[in-house]
C-alpha cells in the first residue's frame, strides 16, 4: 500500500474532559507531526515525574486535524498508520472511538471506511498520555510520522511484503519474496503479483510474476522464488541494498498497487567457538546503547535526525546499537541499514513487575503477543536487525514464573522470525532484588541506578555468585545470546559452567571499555559490548555528571541530579552530536585511531575534589584555550595505544610519561597552562606512532555559523552548528555567551541546544547559552525555497547561513 504524509495542519491542546468541554475550548496550538507535547512544557523541581524525566510534568494531549473525505474514497478502502505514539493513543473519527494502542512505541494502523462521512470534512482526533511511566524521558504525542493509505478494496496488505535470503552462495543468492494480498469485497478476485528486484547500483537482476486468487473478506499470500546472480552480501563494512517492487493487477491487467522494501543478502551464524559471524566473517560488536529522544527536537523522529545520529555514531566507531529499552524507529532502522550499523532491537523495559507507577506492567500479561508481533513486523526485511531483545533488567526474571515468561516471550520471537537471535538484558542483581535485600536487615533500595552505583565493585562478586548462576540459569537457556548487564565477572566464569553459551554485553560502564573490549577481543563467546550511552539523552538526568564536592551547597545526591539537570551527561556524544573525549577515548581502544588524543581538565577546578558515578567521564575537553593566567596549574591526559607519550608546548619537552600506569590506554601529566601549541607524541619501541596537537587562540574571538548541508529535501532538517571561535577555528571553551537564532524565509527554528546537562534554557529558543564554546540549531523547511539563518550574540558580528529547500 502507498503511504501518503499525513504532518500538517493538526492542533494540539490538554484534553479535557466531556463536561469540561461543554464550558469552554480548551487552548490548542496549530504543529506539524511528528511533535513532542512534553518538550516545552514547563519544567520544575517539583515535577512528580523527576528526575527520571530531567523535571518535565506530564499531561493528557489532544491532537486534532480536519480531513476532507470525497465522495470517490467510498469505494475505496482508507487507512490510517501511526508509526508511534506515546503513550495510550486513542484514535476518535467525527467523535466515535476506533482503536487503542496502549505501547507508546508500537506502530498500528485503523481502517476507516466504517467511520468516515463521505463529501464532508472528518475530524480526526487522538489521545495521548504520558504520567510517572518511564525511567527515561518519554516525551508525549505523535511523536513519529503519520501516513494516510488509500486503495483499491483489494491492496496489498499494510506491512504485508517479507523478503529472506537464506539460501546463498557466490554465484547466486535465492530471494524468497511473500507478499500478501487483502480482497475487502464481497467477490472472489483472480489478481497477479509482479515482482523485480533491484541491485545496490540500481540494475534489474531478477523478476517474475505469477497469478493469485483471493476470496472475498479474506486474504491469500503470493511467494516467489527469484535467483540473483553474483550477490553483494550486506555487511557493516559495506552495507549493499537491494530493492525489492512488487505490483498488483487486475483482471483486466490495470495495476490496482504496489509496494516495496529494502533488503540486505546476509548470512548470520553463531557459535560460542567462533562468536557471531555475517557472511562468513567473524564481526564484534562495538555497540551503543540509544535511547529514542532526538535532544534538542525532544522525542520527535525525522528521518534526516535518525540519519544523522546514525551516521555519526558510525564515524564515532560503533557498528550496533541496541534500542534501549523499546523498538527502534522506523526511520532509525532504515538509516541503520544504510550505515551499515548492526541492531539489538528491544521489546521493553518491563513484563510484569512494575519499575514505575504507571508503566506498561499492569496490560503486559494482555499484550505481549500484539508487541512482538508489531516488532518483527517493522523489522523483518532490515538487514541490521541480528538481535530481538526480550527485556531489559527484568525484576521476576530469576523465578520460576519469570523464567516460564523468557520461554514464552523467546519463542514468541521464533514463531514470527526465526532468522535472528534471541537476547535479553538480564541484571542478576536487580533479578533478584528481593533476596539480597532480604539477606541485609538494613537494606534499603532505592532506583535500579543508585542502587548498582552504591554496590561499587561488590556487583560484579554478586553477579558472579552461585545465586546468580542458579536463578537466572533457566531464563538464560531460552536465549540464543545471553546479554548481561554490568556482569563482566561472569563472561569467563560461564565459559566454564556453560560452555555452549555466547555472550553479549548488553550493557557496560563507559570507563571500563579498556576492561569490556579486552574481554571481547580475547574471549570467542563473548560476541561485543554495547556501552551506557552512545548518544547522550534527556532524563535519567546527571546519572553520568562530575560533581565538585567544595562547591556551595554540595549535597550527595546517589545518581540523581537535582534539579535543573535535564541531560544524562554519560554518552560518547553529547545531544548536538558532538564528541565528547570518551569517544576518542573508546576510539583508541576499539583499535581505529592510530593517533592519540589529548584532554585537558579544565584548569579553573585544579585540584579540587570530585564526586562521579559509574556512568561518569573526566571532566575533561580537547582545548588548549583557556582563559586562565599562564602557570595555572593543569593535568592533561593523553589517551593513545602505544608505550609511552611526550608531551610538547611549542616544541620544548614537558616530560614523558608511561601509558597505562593508572589506567590502560592512558597517560598523565601534571603541568602548567601556557598559551602555545600543546603536541603529544606517542611512540611504541622507541617509534613514533602518531601525534595530536592543540592550539590556543589567538586574536579577537568571533562567532561562526556553519551548515551541515546547504541543500535540503522538503522533509528533511538543516543542523547549524555555532561556535565562538578566533581566526584559525581554535574553539574557545570557556568564553560561553548567549545566542539568539532567527529564520526567514520557508522554514522554522525546530530546536536549538548544547550538550549542557544542567540548564533551565528551552529547547525552543530562540536564544541558548554556548557551552563549551558550542550550540546546534535544527531548521525544519515548511516550503520550498531559501532560508536564511541568522545567529547574533552581544559583543558579536551577526553572522549568516543560507540554506535551500528542494521543490
Amino acid at each position: 500500500m502507498i503511504r501518503v504524509p499525513l504532518l500538517d495542519d493538526w492542533t494540539v491542546g490538554p484534553k479535557l474532559g466531556a463536561f469540561e468541554a461543554l464550558a469552554g475550548a480548551a487552548s490548542a496550538q496549530a504543529v506539524t507531526l511528528p511533535h513532542d507535547a512534553i518538550r516545552d512544557l514547563p519544567r520544575s523541581a517539583d515535577s512528580e515525574q523527576g528526575v527520571h524525566s530531567g523535571y518535565h510534568s506530564g499531561g493528557v494531549f489532544e491532537y486534532a486535524k480536519i480531513l476532507d473525505v470525497p465522495r470517490e474514497w467510498r469505494d475505496k478502502t482508507v487507512v490510517i498508520e501511526f508509526e508511534g505514539v506515546y503513550r495510550d493513543a486513542a484514535l476518535f473519527v467525527n467523535g466515535d472511538f476506533v482503536v487503542h494502542e496502549p505501547n507508546g512505541y508500537n506502530a498500528f494502523a485503523a481502517v476507516l471506511d466504517p467511520y468516515l462521512r463521505y463529501g464532508e470534512p472528518n475530524r480526526i482526533t487522538v489521545d495521548a498520555k504520558a504520567h510517572k511511566d518511564s525511567r527515561w524521558y518519554s516525551g508525549a504525542g505523535i511523536y513519529r510520522p503519520v501516513h494516510l493509505l488509500v486503495a483499491d478494496p483489494v491492496h496489498f496488505a499494510l506491512n504485508g511484503l517479507r523478503v529472506t535470503t537464506s539460501d546463498i552462495d557466490d554465484e547466486r543468492a535465492v530471494v524468497t519474496v511473500a507478499a500478501t494480498v487483502d480482497n475487502e469485497t464481497r467477490h472472489t478476485r483472480t489478481t497477479r503479483i509482479s515482482w523485480s528486484v533491484t541491485g545496490p547500483d540500481g540494475e534489474d537482476v531478477a523478476a517474475d510474476s505469477a497469478p493469485l486468487t483471493v476470496l472475498p473478506g479474506a486474504s491469500a499470500t503470493a511467494r516467489a522464488r527469484l535467483a540473483v546472480p553474483g550477490p553483494r552480501l550486506w555487511h557493516p563494512d559495506h552495507p549493499d541494498l537491494y530493492e525489492v517492487r512488487v505490483g498488483l493487477h487486475d483482471e483486466e491487467g490495470e495495476q490496482i498497487d504496489t509496494d516495496a522494501a529494502a533488503f540486505g543478502i546476509r548470512r548470520l551464524q553463531l557459535d560460542p567457538q567462533r562468536g557471531l559471524r555475517i557472511n562468513g566473517e567473524v564481526v564484534k560488536l562495538r555497540g551503543a546503547c540509544v535511547h529514542h529522544d532526538n535532544g534538542p527536537l525532544g522525542a520527535v523522529s525525522i528521518a534526516a535526525a535518525e540519519d544523522r545520529r546514525v551516521r555519526l555514531l558510525k564515524d564515532a566507531g560503533f557498528n550496533a546499537l541496541r534500542s534501549a529499552h523499546n523498538p527502534m524507529g522506523r526511520a532509525m532502522l532504515a538509516a541503520c541499514d544504510r550505515h551499515g550499523v548492526l541492531v539489538m532491537d528491544e521489546l521493553t523495559d518491563v513484563w510484569t513487575r512494575s519499575k514505575t507507577a504507571f508503566d506498561g506492567s499492569a496490560t503486559f500479561a494482555d499484550r505481549w503477543q500484539r508487541d512482538i508481533a508489531a516488532l518483527v513486523s517493522q523489522d523483518f526485511n532490515h538487514p541490521s536487525v541480528v538481535l530481538y531483545s526480550i527485556g531489559n533488567e527484568i525484576l521476576e526474571l530469576a523465578t520460576p514464573v519469570g523464567a516460564t515468561w523468557s520461554r514464552r516471550l523467546a519463542d514468541g520471537f521464533r514463531a514470527l522470525d526465526d532468522t535472528r537471535f534471541v537476547t535479553n538484558g538480564i541484571n542478576g542483581i536487580i533479578a533478584n532484588m528481593d533476596r539480597m535485600a532480604a539477606a541485609s536487615a538494613d537494606a534499603t533500595v532505592s532506583d535500579p541506578n543508585t542502587m548498582m552505583a552504591d554496590m561499587g565493585e561488590q556487583m560484579a562478586l554478586m553477579n558472579a555468585s552461585s545465586l546468580v548462576t542458579e536463578t537466572t540459569e533457566e531464563s538464560a537457556a531460552v536465549l540464543d545470546v545471553v546479554g548481561f548487564n554490568y556482569a563482566d565477572s561472569r563472561y569467563e566464569l560461564d565459559a566454564e559452567l556453560f560452555p555452549h553459551r555466547v555472550i553479549v554485553g548488553s550493557e557496560t560502564f563507559p570507563a571500563k571499555i579498556d576492561v569490556m573490549w579486552g574481554l571481547v577481543e580475547r574471549l570467542p563467546h563473548v560476541i561485543g559490548d554495547f556501552t551506557w550511552t552512545g548518544w547522550d539523552y534527556l532524563g535519567e538526568a546527571g546519572i553520568g555528571r562530575v560533581d565538585y564536592t567544595d562547591a556551595d551547597g554540595y549535597a550527595p545526591t546517589g545518581t540523581s541530579g537535582p534539579y535543573p539537570y535535564l541531560l544524562a551527561e554519560c554518552g560518547d556524544l553529547d545531544i548536538t552530536g558532538y564528541r565528547r573525549t570518551i569517544s576518542y577515548y573508546r576510539e583508541i581502544v576499539f583499535g581505529l585511531r592510530a593517533d592519540p588524543y589529548l584532554a585537558v581538565h579544565r584548569p579553573q577546578h585544579h585540584g579540587r575534589p570530585t564526586a562521579t558515578t559509574p556512568w561518569s567521564w573526566d571532566d575533561t575537553v580537547s582545548s588548549w584555550a583557556w582563559d586562565v593566567p599562564a602557570g595555572s596549574a593543569v593535568t592533561v591526559d593523553v589517551y593513545a595505544d602505544a608505550d609511552e607519550v611526550e608531551l610538547l608546548l611549542d616544541g620544548d619537552s614537558l616530560g614523558v610519561a608511561a601509558v597505562g600506569a593508572e589506567k590502560a590506554f592512558r597517560a598523565r601529566f601534571e603541568t602548567e597552562y601556557r598559551p602555545g601549541e600543546l603536541v603529544a607524541v606517542a611512540r611504541r619501541g622507541g617509534a613514533e606512532t602518531g601525534r595530536h596537537a592543540l592550539r590556543s587562540a589567538t586574536g579577537s574571538p568571533r562567532l561562526v555559523a556553519r551548515a551541515e548541508a546547504t541543500r535540503l529535501d522538503a522533509d528533511g532538517l538543516g543542523f547549524v552548528a555555532i561556535t565562538i571561535e578566533d581566526g584559525s577555528g581554535v574553539v574557545l571553551c570557556d568564553r560561553d555567551v548567549v545566542v539568539t537564532v532567527g529564520i526567514e524565509g520557508p522554514g522554522m527554528l525546530a530546536g536549538v541546544g548544547t550538550g549542557r546537562a544542567r540548564t533551565e534554557e528551552p529547547f525552543a529558543g530562540p536564544g541558548v547559552t554556548t557551552y563549551d564554546g558550542r550550540a546546534l540549531a535544527i531548521v525544519r523547511p515548511t516550503d520550498a525555497g531559501q532560508i536564511t539563518v541568522t545567529v547574533q550574540a552581544e559583543g558579536y558580528a551577526p553572522v549568516q547561513v543560507v540554506v535551500s529547500v528542494a521543490d
